[in-house]
C-alpha cells in the first residue's frame, strides 16, 4: 500500500548504523542509504514521516546526504523483539567487549540472553533516491543533534528544525542540494524574486522509470550500460514546473551523471548531439572524457528539444 496523505511537511534526520549498531531490541533495518529507508510501528514517530518530507540521512557520526520522501509503501509482518528479562522492556543495549553481551538501560541490569518474542508489526518502507544528493560528512553528528527540535532525543527518527539545517548545510556550499530537495517537497516554498512559487513532489516517478526503462534498456545516456540499480529517470525539463511526466520527456541516467546534468555541469549539443563538459569537470577524466562523445541511445524529436531548451539554460551565454 502506497501512502500519501495530508497534512504539514515536517523534516526529519534519520538515523541509519548498519553493522554499528548497540540498540539491542530488535534484528535492525534493511536500509540503503541513498535509496531506501526501513522502519517499523514499534519506532517513536513511525507514523508522522509523510510523502514530500525533506530528510536527512546519518550514521551516528555524520551527514551522509539530503533528499525528499518520494513513497511510503507498508506491510504488515511478523518480527522478532528482544526485551529485557528483568523489566521487560526494549531498551536493551548490545555490548561488544564486556561481558554479559547485553545490559538494559532502563533497569540497568546486566544478562547474557534477552528475552525473544514475536510480534505483528507494520514495516515502512520509503524511496528516496530521485532527489538524493551524497553529503558525505559535510555536518558532524554533534552539529546534527543540535539542528533536531530534541537534541539529547536518542530517537533514530528525530525532527529536524528544517530552516536551521538548510542555513548551515547552505554556509558549506550545499545550496544545490537544498534546492534539489526543495523542487520536490509539497509545502515548502522558494524564493524567486519578490513572488513565492509551490514546488512539487514527483508522483509517479517510479512509472516514469519503468517506462524508460522499456523503451531505453538499461544503458546511460552518457556512459553506456550500467546495472538498473543505479539508473534514474532524468528528466529533461523542469517538472517541478511543469509537474507531469512526459513520454519522451526523459532519459536514464547513471545517478552521479543525472545530479550533473541537473546542474548543467553535463549539456547536450542540440546542433551536434554531442557531449559537452563544464571547465569545472575538466579535472576528472572519467567525466572530462565523455566531452564531445555522441549519447549512447537514441533520441527522439521530443527529447531533441528538450535537450535544446536545456542547452539555452546553461550553455547559452
Amino acid at each position: 500500500m502506497v501512502m500519501s496523505g495530508p497534512g504539514a511537511v515536517s523534516a526529519w534526520l534519520l538515523m541509519t548504523v548498519g553493522e554499528n549498531r548497540q540498540h539491542g531490541g530488535n534484528a535492525g533495518y534493511d536500509d540503503q542509504a541513498d535509496v531506501y529507508y526501513t522502519w517499523d510501528s514499534t519506532v517513536p514517530n513511525h507514523a508522522r514521516i509523510k510523502v514530500g518530507d525533506p530528510i536527512a540521512v546519518w550514521d551516528k557520526e555524520r551527514l551522509l546526504g539530503l533528499s525528499v520522501i518520494e513513497e511510503i509503501v507498508r506491510e504488515t509482518k511478523e518480527k522478532l523483539l528482544f526485551k529485557c528479562p528483568y523489566c521487560g522492556k526494549a531498551g536493551i543495549k548490545q555490548r561488544v567487549v564486556k561481558s554479559p553481551r547485553f545490559k538494559c538501560y532502563k533497569c540497568s541490569e546486566e544478562f547474557e540472553t534477552p528475552h525473544a518474542l514475536t510480534a505483528t508489526v507494520v514495516e515502512y518502507r520509503s524511496r528516496h533516491d530521485a532527489a538524493w544528493t551524497s553529503l558525505d560528512g559535510l555536518l558532524p553528528g554533534d552539529a546534527l543533534r543540535q539542528l533536531c527540535d530534541a537534541p539529547r532525543s536518542q530517537l533514530s527518527m528525530r525532527q529536524l528544525r528544517w530552516d536551521d539545517f538548510r542555513e548551515a548545510v547552505t554556509l558549506r556550499g550545499a545550496d544545490r542540494a537544498v534546492d534539489r530537495v526543495a523542487h520536490r517537497a509539497p509545502g515548502f516554498f522558494v524564493p524567486q524574486g519578490h513572488h513565492l512559487e509551490t514546488v512539487r513532489v514527483r508522483r509517479g516517478q517510479r512509472q516514469f522509470r519503468e517506462h524508460l526503462l522499456a523503451a531505453q534498456g538499461e544503458v546511460c545516456a552518457f556512459t553506456g550500460d550500467t546495472p538498473p540499480r543505479v539508473l534514474e529517470a532524468g528528466h529533461l525539463y523542469s517538472y517541478a514546473e511543469l509537474g507531469e511526466h512526459h513520454e519522451h520527456g526523459g532519459l536514464l541516467l547513471r545517478r552521479d551523471i543525472h545530479r550533473l546534468f541537473d546542474d548543467g555541469w553535463l549539456a547536450v549539443d542540440p546542433g551536434t548531439l554531442r557531449v559537452d563538459v563544464s571547465d569545472s569537470l575538466e579535472a576528472y577524466p572519467q567525466y572530462a572524457t565523455l566531452h564531445d562523445q555522441t549519447l549512447r541511445t537514441c533520441l527522439r524529436d521530443p527529447q531533441v528539444e528538450w535537450l535544446a531548451h536545456h542547452w539555452a539554460e546553461h550553455r547559452a551565454s
